[in-house]
């Protein structure tokens, strides 16, 4: 009897080790339920070829296979294996109330089993093997009630023996379904660990692609070197830093090569202590270094293990910061010019009180002094005057203050400028033409300010042009763009001298104070503005000043 137990046992698990055998971790578990439920059903049939008996009632294990194809093959897998395995058990039937008892039997198990699958199929492992081992109990149980009815019905005697063959037969199939539901979430398990180990592998190798693209791509020199001193990595822009030798094609062939060996300088170059100390353990240092005019700011990290602490090897980053500390350098002068600056338009708006005190008492000594001096008087009104006017251009363009600003039109401030630049043009025998545009919008702006910049602009124009000559002042808006023209035929402004226009106090006048450019710029960025130069030599100069307008100060005004 025990010898055909352990043939059924064995047979009862046989679907749990062909798939141990089939399964494949690259394929996972594609196809598992298809497999399952055929592999269990062929087990059914092998248990039922094996059957044994106990005092002529069979005893197989055919419901191990049963159950586990159900459990894990779903309700279509129960559904087949359930028409198998009642027409393998109707087949060994011999009498009515056998029958009917394995009717009892097989309607509360497919009770059972339709309660169930949903449910295992999502426990964790644990409870699975729970509920497999509760289904068999539960089975067992009502299995030996029966068995012990048709034994009562047949006057047959419950003896040791049967006792002893039922209980074997009842650690059998306990058995078989707890093994069978471990090894198959073991194997599940392991799938799914060996799926999460793939994922990560992916993950990290995806981010150690980025990191080496960020690195070889970057603006800075990076090489990084083993605990050996060894050369494990090195970005392209090494050998523009760090002054490589130049027999090193490439930065392929500077890996694996000691760091000692690359540089062209050995050990003067500054990256070599650097990374004996970061390979001594040392804390992370930077130190700046002038080669060749240029400003190299040169890092070193060690590189440490993260569960040992031990030095595992270091970083050596170089990166030219020429460009910034000129940058710095100009902040700091900037910062000085502006202070000279505030300090300057302070003193100056002191100056100007002594000047009109001096002016009045030139004026009074004029009146009682002889004709013949009165030329060297007015000249020194002139002068007064003159110096008058460069306080007044250099305080405007010092102070920052703000404009108030109001919504009006271009067109205003050029039809209130026109009978003033005509009466100039007038007095230097020369035209004024004016063309402006229709419907163009309005715009924030600062009347005066405005003022100033054009007059300042036209008048430059006028000077620039001999009698004859003709001043043209037109606009134009175009995507969303308010341009003013203002062109003469002077001789023209030449190329040296052109890109030094806007810088305080440069001027090409003989009596020229040099800021009256730079305060129209001033202007015209406070507008939002620009001011473009259009010159050729011998054929004149075209200022063009735009101003971009938004949509929330669209409206528009004729001309």
């Amino acid at each position: 009897m025990l010898k055909d137990l352990l043939l059924q046992f064995f047979l009862s698990v046989l679907p749990v080790f062909a798939f141990l055998l089939w399964h494949d971790k690259e394929r996972g578990w594609s196809g598992f339920k298809l497999f399952i439920t055929a592999t269990s059903g062929i087990s059914m049939v092998l248990c039922l070829l094996t059957t044994a008996s106990v005092n002529e009632y069979e005893i197989d294990f055919r419901v191990v296979p049963y159950l586990i194809g159900s459990l894990y093959g779903g309700y279509r897998a129960l559904a087949a294996l359930t028409v198998l395995y009642a027409g393998l058990r109707l087949t060994t039937v011999d009498y009515l109330e056998e029958m009917y008892g394995f009717i009892v039997y097989l309607t509360v198990f497919l009770i059972i089993l339709l309660c169930l699958i949903g449910p295992f199929q999502r426990a964790a492992a644990a409870k699975k093997e729970k509920i497999g081992v509760s289904i068999v109990s539960a089975l067992l149980v009502l299995l030996i009630g029966i068995i012990y009815v048709l034994m009562k019905q047949a006057d047959v005697p419950w003896t040791p023996d049967v006792t002893l063959n039922v209980l074997m037969a009842t650690i059998g199939l306990l058995l078989a379904v707890w093994l069978s539901i471990y090894i198959l979430e073991g194997v599940k398990e392991k799938q799914q660990l060996h799926d999460k180990v793939i994922h990560l592998s992916a993950s990290y190798l995806n981010e150690v692609e980025k990191l080496q693209q960020f690195i070889d791509k970057a603006p800075i020199a990076v090489m990084m070197v083993d605990r050996k001193g060894y050369i494990t990595h090195v970005n392209e822009e090494s050998s523009k830093l760090l002054g490589l030798k130049e027999h090193f094609s490439s930065v392929e062939e500077l890996k694996k090569q000691p760091y000692r060996e690359v540089f062209q300088t050995g050990e003067e170059h500054a990256g070599m202590p650097l990374l004996d100390q970061a390979l001594n353990g040392l804390p992370t240092t930077t130190v700046p270094q002038m080669e060749e005019g240029a400003m190299v700011l040169y890092t070193t990290v060690t590189l440490r293990d993260t569960y040992t602490n031990n030095v595992a090897g270091a970083a050596l980053i170089a990166q030219d910061v020429t460009e910034l500390s000129q940058l710095r350098d100009e902040l700091g002068r900037m910062e000085r010019l502006s202070l000279v600056g505030q300090m300057a338009a302070s003193i100056t708006h002191e100056i100007r009180n002594p000047m009109a005190v001096i002016r009045g008492f030139v004026q009074l000594i004029q009146e009682r002094s002889p004709q013949s001096q009165h030329e060297y008087f007015r000249i020194i009104m002139e002068e007064l005057d003159r110096a008058n006017l460069i306080i007044s251009d250099f305080l405007s363009l010092a102070q920052n203050r703000e404009l108030k600003m109001e919504l009006a039109s271009i067109h205003t401030t050029i039809n209130d400028l026109v009978p003033l630049l005509n009466a100039d043009a007038n007095l230097r025998g020369q035209t004024l033409e004016v063309a402006l545009c229709k419907d163009i919008p309005l715009m924030k702006l600062n009347d005066r300010e405005m003022k100033q910049m054009l007059l300042n602009i036209a008048r430059n124009g006028m000077e620039a042009m001999e009698e004859k000559g003709v001043l043209r002042i037109k606009t134009d808006y175009h995507d969303g763009e308010i341009s003013i023209h203002i062109s003469d035929q002077g001789a023209g402004i030449p190329q040296d001298k052109l890109k030094h226009m806007f810088e305080p106090f440069f001027t090409t006048k003989t009596r020229g104070t040099g800021l009256g450019l730079p305060l129209c710029l001033s202007i015209a960025e406070r507008h939002g503005g620009r001011i473009d130069v259009q010159t050729a030599e011998g054929e004149g100069t075209t200022f063009i000043v735009t101003f971009n307008i938004t949509e929330e100060s669209a409206g528009h005004s004729n001309p």
